[in-house]
């Protein structure tokens, strides 16, 4: 297990584009396949046609929130006093539990004398909040290309390796469930990106409406932002509510403004969270909270953002792994209790 772990953080360059460059495929299956029978293309056509459509779309989105977010970036130091400023009516109870909490450190000193208490040391510098801005945008430009390149050969011939894979396997129960395995993968895991997709966009559009109608600029900085939040079980919807509550405390004069469109969001959350999205999933698709919460925050310690965003699928693959094992189905069916 600290080995897989040691190889997953080490090898995160090419492994992160890999298996990012394998959702990505489940999540165009259908597309690919509607271009491969129907239209009888060729695959390497349809993979060049599909990936070019997606990198399309990204740069558009893309094009259309990098301005409006570099702005919001660039005024981010600007905005903690104002923030602060603005919720000042916390200070008296936040003041009133320092108090107390002091009280109880001096009690506890004088009960044991001979504990001496060290001060925190203050480092004399912090680092710039954008000093690694252009480096870590060149790794995110070279994870991209290389997913991109990944995603065309994984279009064009992944049908060829499984099949390469499976006539080398000894016996015939082995080939039939590798075979079975395959399918509900593909299956399964194409269906829930598709559906979570689908209703990620619903909750990126609904909350730039919701945006618009409370008068913030860019609407679809804000929508963009929900969409992509909403991929993050848990943590996701959590810095969102955080997110626009920071925004509206930076659009409206009063602070109890700014409760109402963390509120909207939160409540667009909760319909589609808690409700839409899991009848449209079906129970069989269904995972553990806890065994989602720590996976993503598992996926995050080892990579970065996009783990966090990669962790729930890995988790349903890996489900769908442990369901045809029969050893492993325990493990399976405490991941979907």
């Amino acid at each position: 297990m600290l080995a897989i772990v040691f190889v997953l953080y080490l090898g995160k360059e090419i492994l992160l584009p890999l298996v990012a460059a394998i959702m990505i495929r489940l999540l165009l299956a259908l597309a690919q396949r509607f271009l491969t029978e129907r239209a009888r293309l060729p695959s390497w056509a349809a993979a060049i046609l599909l990936v070019l459509a997606l990198i399309g779309a990204i740069s558009a989105v893309t094009g259309a929130v990098a301005i409006p977010a570099s702005m919001w970036i660039q005024k981010a130091p600007e905005t903690i006093p104002i923030i602060k400023e603005k919720i000042a009516v916390l200070h008296r109870p936040i003041d009133y539990l320092q108090d107390q909490l002091r009280e109880l450190e001096g009690a506890a000193i004088s009960a044991h004398p001979d504990t001496v208490s060290q001060e925190p040391a203050v480092p004399k510098s912090y680092s710039p909040i954008f000093g690694n801005l252009a480096s870590s945008t060149a790794i995110a430009l070279a994870r991209f290309f290389t997913t991109m390149v990944l995603l065309f050969f994984l279009l064009s011939f992944g049908d060829r390796l499984l099949r390469a894979f499976v006539e080398i396997l000894p016996r015939f129960s082995e080939k039939r469930q590798t075979v079975e395995i395959a399918k509900e993968i593909e299956h399964s895991t194409t269906k829930y990106l598709a559906i979570v997709t689908m209703m990620n966009a619903a909750v990126g559009l609904a909350t730039g409406a919701l945006m618009w109608a409370f008068g913030f600029a860019d609407p679809m900085l804000w929508g963009t932002a929900a969409f992509l939040l909403n991929y993050i079980p848990i943590l996701g919807p959590l810095v969102g509510v955080l997110l626009f509550f920071a925004a509206g405390l930076l659009t409206f004069d009063s602070p109890w403004y700014a409760i109402f469109p963390a509120g909207g969001y939160l409540l667009i959350h909760v319909v589609e969270g808690e409700n839409v999205t899991p009848m449209l999933l079906a129970r069989r698709l269904t995972l553990n909270p806890i065994l989602i919460l720590l996976s993503v925050l598992s996926w995050y310690a080892l990579w970065g953002v996009p783990g966090a965003l990669l962790a729930v699928p890995l988790l349903a693959i890996f489900k769908i792994f442990c369901d045809r094992i029969d050893p492993l189905k325990p493990v399976g069916h405490l991941i979907g209790s």
